[in-house]
């Protein structure tokens, strides 16, 4: 540990250049990580590069807001902080590694073997190297908590430790005796400094002395966790940092308190609230200037030149016809992939456990969204193609969807971070929407109305019986009512939409359940501002983008064809997956080997692009069968396809 006086002289330079980032737009939730353009730095605890002193920061204050959506703070014990938390954090990059220099102004610096009553960081890097989506979270964790000895948490003079990823004791991290390993601390490391005596809120006197604070310099490696700022596009780096303070237990008074803030996220392991975006470019360097700004993640347009639909749930209103869309759909990973800002690491699916069974997904969840705003109210259509359409009141088997929305200022009791709601509908006894979760008090007071109407065909089957073609539905939500201003302030929004989708089949064990969301699954609901598994978009309610008729390209034909079967042999139904050039009504002939017709099922009318049909083997013996699909366009025009599938009983 290095001593006071040096630890004095570098953290008085860095309080001698604390500027506010330049540059900085509405979003609050992202920090430029400058490139020091080859100028080296050391690990040292002291901070004294001149690059430190042009570096961006974020000032993190308890009981201040850090920055919205996921920030926030929480009182863990003891009384009302007498020093409360006062950091700031700086951010710079050295070729694919991010460094950060954290300065934390405490009068009493110190640890124990308690969760909660210790001074430290706990941070997360989500991890983009993996194929998992939503991309989980690594745990960073360096702090004076030592759970494993008691006696030696409390020794005088003691300093941090590493836990959570890149060492000993990641699944265990009550466990951490073991050395890092070189492999370990090439992948993230840091030094300290301390202004004061840890563990002695007396600093070796006979009275109560003032520690003045620690500092941090840390650095993390990118290469392993799927991140490359060296590019020349750069990259953004989704993290959270949650700052721990313990004061006054050194030993233990009256004034003693516990607490916590937080920069968008306050875990390692989880991340229910947000993250922040560490950029970094090879072009944005310490002396480039203002850095580039970081835009929404969507843009939703106004739909001023239309006249507002009817919401019957029928999606026939023009503005419908012209307002953007994107599509939800179940399995597609490159349909995930394409999706805004950091949804392709985001957004994700879950098939939960139907029955005792997690059964083959024969027909999974697809649909399209479409939105705009006009006066205080979003609008959200949805375009539903479901072969079975049920009502079952079970959640983990509703038609339907969730949208997930933060309150413009309201915050959490406890969290204090903004409020997010859970606005979940499903398909209902009689084909109706039916409100769930915490939408029908806002229906009741006027700020939301939603409508459902089945598409032609389609029948409310529980057993799935009969093909059904899906359903259709309309939203709107006020704003005000989500405590947006008349005006709607600065036009920010935050969101996260969730296709609900469940099938039933004979024989049961056939059934079951999946969700598949753009974004964010759901929000936390009863004030909570948590949600899972992930933070929302940042979307802006654009003034200047407006909904325009023939805004849209049409869907490109892609031909006809003949895609096959999934899966192939198959038990009792399998998935016939085609590709049509224009809109067609579908019916599938099914033949046995001698050529008699054993099966035929009509599918109602397929939009043109990549679609299939669910075909259940009832009655059928095992064998190897023939297929015939038949599409008929508006005006009589027929073609055909034909295809082999085996059943095996």
């Amino acid at each position: 540990m290095k001593s006071g006086l040096v630890a004095s002289l570098a953290l008085a330079a860095l309080l001698a250049t604390v500027l506010p980032s330049p540059a900085q737009t509405p979003r609050k939730d992202f920090i430029w990580a400058r490139s020091t353009a080859g100028a080296p730095l050391t690990l040292d605890g002291v901070l004294n590069e001149p690059a430190w002193a042009m570096a961006d920061s974020v000032v993190i204050h308890m009981s201040q807001d850090t920055g919205i959506p996921g920030s926030g703070w929480f009182f863990e014990a003891g009384i009302s902080p007498s020093d409360p938390t006062n950091a700031t954090l700086r951010f710079l990059s050295v070729g694919n590694q991010i460094w950060m220099g954290a300065y934390i102004r405490d009068h009493s610096i110190g640890g124990s073997n308690v969760f909660n009553r210790f001074d430290g960081l706990l941070m997360a890097i989500k991890n983009h190297a993996t194929s998992q989506r939503p991309a989980p979270p690594l745990e960073y964790f360096y702090s004076w908590w030592y759970p494993e000895d008691s006696l030696a948490a409390l020794q005088v003079g003691r300093g941090p430790n590493f836990r959570g990823h890149w060492t000993g004791c990641e699944d265990n991290p009550s466990d951490c005796t073991r050395p890092r390993t070189a492999e370990e601390i090439a992948n993230w490391d840091a030094r300290y400094t301390v202004g004061g005596v840890t563990n002695d809120d007396k600093n070796g006197t006979q009275t109560t002395t003032n520690d003045w604070g620690y500092v941090v310099e840390m650095r993390f490696n990118l290469d392993p966790v799927g991140y490359d700022i060296t590019k020349p596009a750069g990259d953004a780096v989704e993290f959270n940092v949650s700052i721990y303070d313990c004061d006054w237990n050194w030993p233990f008074q009256g004034i003693f308190s516990a607490n916590r803030v937080w920069w968008e996220g306050p875990w390692g392991r989880d991340a229910f609230f947000h993250n922040v975006r560490i950029l970094g470019k090879p072009s944005v360097t310490v002396s480039s200037g203002a850095a580039p700004n970081y835009p929404p993640d969507v843009r939703i347009p106004i739909a001023d030149t239309f006249a507002a639909p009817t919401i019957d749930g029928q999606l026939t209103d023009p503005v419908w016809q012209a307002a953007p869309h994107f599509d939800i759909r179940f399995g597609d990973d490159a349909l995930r992939a394409s999706y805004p800002g950091m949804g392709p690491y985001r957004s994700g699916q879950y098939q939960p456990t139907v029955n005792a069974n997690q059964a083959f997904v024969v027909d999974p969840g697809d649909a399209t969204v479409r939105w705009f705003w006009k006066g205080t109210k979003l609008y959200l259509g949805f375009d539903v193609r479901d072969q079975v359409v049920q009502y079952i009141n079970q959640s983990d088997r509703y038609d339907g969807f969730t949208v997930s929305l933060n309150d413009y200022t309201a915050r959490g009791a406890e969290n204090h971070q903004l409020v997010g709601y859970k606005l979940t509908f499903q398909v209902g006894p009689t084909g109706n929407a039916l409100a769930q979760d915490e939408l029908p008090p806002f229906i009741s007071n006027g700020g939301a109305q939603v409508a459902l109407a089945l598409k032609p065909g389609t029948t409310l089957d529980t057993l799935g019986q009969t093909p059904d073609t899906g359903y259709t539905a309309e939203m709107w939500l006020d704003l005000t009512k989500f405590g947006y201003p008349a005006d709607l302030g600065d036009h920010r929004i935050f969101l996260g939409i969730d296709l609900l989708d469940g099938d039933s089949y004979t024989p049961f064990t056939d059934s079951y359940g999946t969700r598949t969301w753009w974004q964010r699954e759901f929000a936390g609901g009863s004030g909570a501002g948590g949600g899972g598994p992930d933070g929302p978009a940042w979307g802006y309610l654009d003034p200047n983008l407006h909904v325009t008729v023939g805004v849209e390209p049409p869907v490109a034909a892609t031909g006809l064809s003949l895609i096959g079967s999934q899966p192939n042999p198959f038990q009792s139904r399998t998935s016939v997956y085609f590709s049509l050039p224009r809109r067609a009504a579908v019916t599938m002939e099914v033949f046995d080997l001698a050529g008699r017709r054993v099966a035929r099922r009509e599918y109602g009318e397929h939009a043109a692009g990549t679609s299939h049909v669910v075909f259940a083997a009832d009655g059928m013996r095992s064998g190897l069968y023939m297929y015939r699909l038949r599409m008929r366009e508006e005006g009589g025009r027929e073609s055909l396809l034909a295809g082999r599938m085996l059943l095996t009983r």
